[in-house]
């Protein structure tokens, strides 16, 4: 975990995926320049919800960001005062994503008409 970098370098900016020979690299999301997420497994990526999956709505929603018209901030870092949440968040969903897509991958299709 993250609780031995100290509180400065465990605040998001904007998360992103990692590189590998130009391309991005899912199995790690750079969470800040000192926290990489090693290890989400692929098939995590299979659990969407509304199109995209639902790791990838995280990344997209808890980033640092200020409206260009009102110049309001929105800043995830202020949304708890735990200052591993944003990380732990994104580790659940991860783990759910991936019990979820294992499910309904076992479920029977279903038939046309019916």
């Amino acid at each position: 975990m993250a609780k031995n970098l100290g509180l400065e370098k465990r605040k998001v900016i904007k998360m992103k995926f990692a590189k590998k020979d130009g391309e991005a690299d899912k199995t790690k999301i750079v969470y800040n320049p000192h926290l990489t997420l090693t290890g989400v497994p692929l098939e995590a990526y299979d659990y969407e919800v509304n199109g995209k999956s639902a790791i990838e709505w995280v990344m997209d929603r808890y980033q640092h960001k200020v409206n260009k018209d009102s110049q309001i901030t929105n800043n995830p870092n202020d949304w708890s005062e735990d200052p591993n949440y944003i990380v732990c968040l994104l580790k659940k969903v991860v783990a759910v994503s991936v019990e979820s897509a294992r499910m309904i991958k076992k479920l029977p299709r279903l038939e046309k008409g019916k």
